[in-house]
Formats: structure tokens, sequence, C-alpha cells
């Protein structure tokens, strides 16, 4: 017999998991309750966690999310989607969002009862991201606000204040570009390919058309025939050139042999001062060859062959250029807000590893010094005997002063959440305590500038799609904070990862490589570079056209020529991922909460004197 629980919401939790799976029409769904953000993955959809107390918000949270994903699950077809989503960014998100309203406004209609449910979550997510406070157009989402207005449209209810505010800063510029395409909204949306189609044809409305990527509906021997006719059209006319060199052939003998006399001078002439420049401009010294232009440098220290087919889109910017600051300083005030339960927590782990520095830092002095500062505890010895010269002492510098941490963090999309949220405030707080105990901090990240390559796979396709192109996308490196920028300065800048539509795709490799090169270049003895991350290399575009192992070969080789160098301390902490497949030096954490720990305790075994104790934390291998 199953023992019963003692939790008052269990009841209400096992009936909501068996009325989300109805309403999916899908019986093998597996629901479960997290901390961790919502979602749906294929069989597993995730829901908000409910207390104890099962509080009102609580349970309209939990109600609302479940019916949008069930009713996601229900009406769309993700084949289909696939077949319809656009390339660049701001494509992308409209296409998301309006399709997710797709679904809601076509479960308003079939089941009213969800209406009310999702209105309550679309509050809440709306509140918590403070659009109730934006009063410009510019600093609200217009992929959000889109999405908003199709369900207002489709289903005639209002929205929350908070959502119904972004929504009527944007209504009248997407209902003047596509109002006249909306007004099908309502015939089309239980037909999702129809609706893809509108969905595309606002897109265009609103001025991203050259985001889209190709028509889906057009034939793939339609595109080549098109392009055909187009390198036809930039070929000259053959028909003429021949005609051309018929009438040169009908030209009188006298004509054909002048002309042939005066090209005849004409190239001697033209030998004659080609045979003055070599000897005037190019004159070599004897015995010695031309010289050949030098080969290129290879795109990677660590695998000559790693190749990129452009670099021309490649950023490297600080973080501060990436937002504006008011923008900054809300989206870290809304990371502070996030987090607050954490902080204690996380400022316990930071003091403890602030007390193991310290602990190093005891004074140690030189004594018996000729200047320096006087040394009290031998001023007996003067009273005693005043020919005893006066002695001084001299403090010992401490070895790990000379010191700096890079702090690299995976910014890719599947960060997005708790886990990116968590690995900033512990970055936050480990530069604040490391700077403390004068060591200085680096605080880098990485991620793409779009989804499925950008404008390097757009350039790719404009040159003809050569075989093996290498890496096919536009890296976005990011500095948050630099090794000698001091702290009070930069604080804002890790707000910037909750900026939505940051983080994308993760190319491991070249950002391990240009921390590395970063690090390389400062002046300190002593070099610590700790890589975060929740993944293996991932980029679509890239390994859509590459070899599957592409990226990972490329990490692997990356990691080997920094260990191999040793001029860097390297370390890393996977996030439910085993990344000591690929770092000798590694901890893997299963829970998103125990980064904090996991990193102060890589820090100070590192910093420990004793190399027994660092060797034993080092071979962990998983965080318990």
């Amino acid at each position: 017999m199953a023992q019963k629980s003692d939790n008052p919401a269990d009841p209400f939790k096992k009936a909501l998991a068996e009325a989300t799976k109805v309403m999916a029409d899908d019986s093998d769904l597996n629901v479960s309750y997290s901390v961790d953000p919502a979602g749906l993955s294929g069989d597993q959809m995730r829901l908000p966690q409910i207390s104890r107390r099962m509080t009102r918000d609580e349970v309209l949270l939990a109600r609302g999310t479940a019916d949008a994903l069930a009713l996601h699950r229900k009406y769309h077809d993700s084949a289909l989607h696939t077949k319809y989503r656009p390339q660049g960014d701001m494509a992308r998100d409209l296409y998301e969002a309006m399709e997710t309203a797709r679904c809601e406004a076509m479960g308003a209609r079939d089941m009213p009862g969800t209406a009310g449910n999702i209105d309550a979550k679309i509050g809440h997510e709306a509140q918590r991201l403070g659009y109730d406070q934006v009063t410009q157009a510019s600093d609200a989402p217009l992929a959000t606000a889109a999405g908003y207005l199709v369900r207002h449209l489709a289903t005639g209810r209002d929205l929350p204040q908070a959502a119904q505010n972004v929504m009527d800063l944007w209504r009248g510029h997407i209902q003047d570009q596509a109002g006249e395409t909306l007004d099908d909204l309502n015939e089309i949306l239980n037909d999702q390919t129809a609706f893809a189609r509108l969905t595309r044809k606002v897109i265009e409305d609103l001025g991203y058309g050259d985001q889209l990527g190709d028509d889906p509906d057009q034939p793939d021997d339609q595109q080549d025939e098109s392009e055909d006719s187009a390198e036809e059209e930039d070929q000259p006319d053959s028909a003429g050139d021949d005609d051309n060199q018929d009438e040169d052939a009908e030209a009188s003998p006298e004509q054909s042999q002048e002309e042939q006399q005066d090209d005849s001078q004409a190239q001697v002439s033209m030998d004659d001062l080609a045979d003055e420049e070599m000897s005037e401009e190019t004159e070599l010294p004897e015995g010695e060859a031309p010289l050949e232009p030098p080969t290129p440098a290879p795109v990677s220290e660590a695998d000559p062959n790693y190749a990129v087919f452009t670099t021309g889109f490649d950023e490297e910017t600080p973080a501060e250029e990436l937002a504006e600051p008011v923008e900054l300083e809300r989206l870290r005030a809304y990371l502070d807000q996030q987090l607050e339960p954490l902080k204690g927590a996380v400022g316990r782990l930071a003091n403890k590893l602030q007390r193991r520095l310290q602990a190093q830092q005891n004074r140690s002095w030189l004594f018996d010094m000729e200047e320096g500062i006087l040394d009290a505890g031998r001023l007996a010895r003067v009273v005693a005997n005043p020919t005893t010269p006066l002695s001084f002492k001299v403090e010992k510098d401490t070895e790990f002063r000379d010191t700096v941490v890079t702090l690299l963090l995976d910014n890719s999309g599947s960060m997005r959440g708790r886990p990116i949220s968590i690995a900033a405030i512990c970055a936050d707080v480990l530069a604040r305590t490391l700077e403390r105990c004068d060591v200085k901090v680096e605080i880098l990240g990485f991620t793409t500038r779009a989804w499925k390559g950008g404008q390097s796979r757009e350039k790719w396709l404009a040159d003809g799609r050569p075989q093996q192109p290498g890496r096919l996308n536009d890296l976005r490196h990011i500095i948050y904070k630099s090794a000698d920028a001091p702290w009070r300065r930069v604080r804002p800048n890790l707000g910037l990862m909750m900026k939505e539509g940051l983080l994308k795709e993760n190319i491991d490799g070249e950002a391990l490589e240009w921390a590395h090169r970063r690090m390389a270049k400062r002046p300190e003895a002593r070099k610590i570079l700790m890589v975060i991350s929740d993944g293996a290399p991932v980029d679509d575009s890239t390994l859509s056209v590459n070899p599957a192992n592409y990226l990972e070969k490329h990490l692997r080789d990356v990691i080997e020529m920094v260990e191999r160098r040793k001029m860097v301390e390297l370390i890393a902490i996977g996030i439910g991922h085993d990344v000591t497949r690929y770092y000798q030096h590694a901890v893997t954490i299963t829970d998103v909460d125990q980064l904090a720990g996991a990193m102060t305790e890589q820090l100070a075994a590192l910093f420990d004197k004793d190399p027994r104790a660092r060797a034993k934390f080092l071979g962990i291998k998983r965080a318990i």
C-alpha cells in the first residue's frame, strides 16, 4: 500500500498533470514540477513549482503554464513549423511569438476555460519582465507585442495590464504596416500552414523580409532555374561575338595585314617596356629566387586545419555596447530581484573563500634588514645596549597577489533561465571577493550573433555553397569585465545576460582560444581560466555542412594546446553535462544550485598552498 503524502499540494499537482495530458491529447506526457524555467522538451513537460501553501498566484501560474504548453502540444506541428521558420533573429522571434499566440487562441476558442488561466500566466510574465514600467516602444520587444496583438485579435480578450501596455506601444506601427495582412487572421487560425505563410508576410510588411531566407513553397528546381537564368543574363552575348568574328574574317586582306603589323609593333613596344620595368624595379641579387608571398596564418593555433568561412561578421565587444545604460541598469535590477533568495548562500560561500585566501595572506617578514619597518620586538636589545644598531623588517610578497582569474561563461540558448542567472550572480560575487583579496578578475562570455548561421551563411549561399566551408556562423565574444576595470564601474554589465535574444549558439573552441590569447598577454605571473558551460559546442549551420564532430574536435585540440603550454591553469564546470571528457581538471554538477559551491571550492583549491590538497580536489570529477 502506497504511503499517503503529507503535502497538501500533491493532490492538486496530480489532478493538474492528468488534466494537462488530456488537454494535450498525449497520455505518454510526463509532467513534473520544478523551480527551473517551465518548458516542453520531447515527452517531458516542466511546470512551475507549487509550495505547500498553494498560494493563489502559484495555482494560477501553474494552471496557465500547463494550459499554454498543452495547447502548444495539441495544435503545433514541429516539422511544418521548421519548414517555414525564417533565418534572421528578429524574423524568427516574430515567427515564434505569433505561432505561440495562435496555439493559445485556438485553445481559447475550443476550450474557453483556458483563456483565463493563460491570461494569468501572461500577466505574471509581463509583470516579472517589468513591462508595466515601459514607456517607449524601443524599450519593448516587438516580437512579444506582435504575439500579444495576434492573441487579442483572434480572441477579442483584453490583455493583463502590463502586457496591454507593451501591445499598445507597438499596435499602431504593426497595424499601419501589416494591418491588411492581419485582416485574414481569423479565417486561417486553424490552418498552421496558411498561418505560417501569413506570418512570413507580416514579417515582410514590418520590414524584415531580408531575414526570411528562401521561400519554402518554391520547389528546388525552380530555384535552380532562377539561379541559372541569372547567370545567363550576366554572361556576354556569345552570338554577338561570333558575328563580330565573322565580320573580322571578311575584312580586306590589306587591312588585316596592316592591323597585324600595328599589333606586332605594339606588342614589341610593350615587351620592351616590361623588360625595362623588370630591370629597374625587380632586379634581384645574383643567385636569389623571387620571394613567394607569405602563407596566411592559420585561424587556430591549436589546429591549422580548422577553417572558418569568413571572420568578417565576427564581433568582440564590451557588454556596454550591446545595450543602452538605462537598459543595463534595468536588467541588472531584474537580475538582483530574481536571485535575491540565492544571494545569502552565495555570499556565505564567498566569505568562506575570502577567509581561506586571507588566511594565506598572513604576513611573513625578513628580519635584521638595514631598512624597512622598525622591528619593535627587538627594541629591548637597543635599550639594554645603546650601541646595538636598530633592526628593521621587510614584508614578503604573497604568492597569489600576482594572479589573474578569467571566468569564461557559456552564453548559449541552452543556458537560458535559471542557469545563466546563477552563473551571472556567482561571477558577480566571486569578482568582488577576489578583488578584495588583490586578485584581478576578468569576465568573458561567448555566443553567436545569429541562429542558423547569420550573415556568414548568407554569404556562403551567395558564393555558391562551397564544400567544407568550416565554421559557418557569426561569433559574438563579450567582455563583461576586463581584468583592470574596477568592479564598481562595470557592475551593471552582467545584467546583459538577461537581455532577450542575446543567448544563441556556442562555439566553445574558438571562445577558449580567444580567452587564452587574452590571458597570455597579461603581465601576471599566474593565470587561472575557469570555463562554465552546460554542453558541448553546437552550431546547426556549421554542423550541417561539416563533419558531425567538427566543433568538438577543435575544442579538444584547443584544450590540449592550453594544457600542453602550461601558461594558464585551466579548470571547467559543467552544468548537467559531463565536461570531464574534454577537460583534465573539471567538475560536473547535476543541479545548477550547486554552481556557487563548485566555483568557490575550485578557486579555493587552486589557491591552496598544499600541493596534495590541490591535487586531491582537482582529481574530483563530479560535485556531490
